[in-house]
């Protein structure tokens, strides 16, 4: 795959950073916290890459507005209440990103994440520098739809067939599909290898940082 992509995009929770499991643990607060029934693991994996709101459609379909808009509120507070720092990032990932950024790759984040979540994660891990540009759910369609990825390929001016997706979510490899453009899955974050599969990645790493010696940099 060396030579083959000028843009890499990464989706955020689960690819680069090691927050799958407090994100399941912020959804199920959150359901206590709401008297809603608590979701099994892998029911709160699933939703995890979509925008919050839609993840809490997904995940308490029988929950009317207000109650939706409890949750989101209480999944918002629970996952604040911690602060995040370099040390999440997946083992290797920061080094990963400033030798691609190095090697003139261009570098971009596509996530389910708020604008203020991205923002506060992005200066918590020391990372706000490493990408040329970054969008969040709540700026456009959320995923699996194509939008961030279509609007991230028009404002660096590459074209699709020279982008590349890496995510860990079968909502980054639709999103991919969707896009017209090459993926890789990892799968230490929402999904399984089996299930990264299904959606024809180029390849399925074990670890995101692997990836520096498949692309170069």
């Amino acid at each position: 795959m060396k030579n083959r992509f000028d843009l890499i995009i990464f989706d955020w929770d689960g690819t680069l950073v090691d927050s799958i499991d407090w994100i399941v643990t912020c959804l199920q607060r959150a359901a206590v916290s709401c008297n809603c029934t608590i979701p099994e693991r892998q029911a709160a994996k699933d939703v995890i890459g979509l925008s919050t709101k839609n993840a809490i459609q997904t995940l308490f379909t029988g929950a009317d507005e207000e109650t939706r808009n409890q949750l989101m509120s209480c999944y918002i507070e629970a996952f604040f209440a911690r602060q995040i720092s370099r040390d999440d990032l997946f083992a290797g990932v920061y080094e990963m990103l400033v030798q691609l950024k190095r090697a003139g790759f261009q570098l971009a984040v596509a996530t389910g994440k708020s604008r203020v979540g991205l923002d506060k994660a992005l200066q918590a891990t020391g990372t706000e520098d490493l990408f040329d540009i970054t969008r969040c759910a709540d700026e456009t369609a959320s995923k699996p739809d194509p939008a961030m990825v279509l609007d991230i390929i028009q404002h660096v001016e590459v074209a699709n067939e020279r982008t590349l997706m890496v995510g860990d979510s079968i909502h980054d490899m639709q999103m991919a599909l969707n896009a017209q453009i090459a993926s890789v899955a990892v799968s230490c974050g929402a999904h399984s290898k089996d299930r990264l599969q299904q959606y024809n990645p180029l390849i399925c790493l074990q670890q995101p940082a692997e990836l520096l010696a498949i692309i170069g940099g």
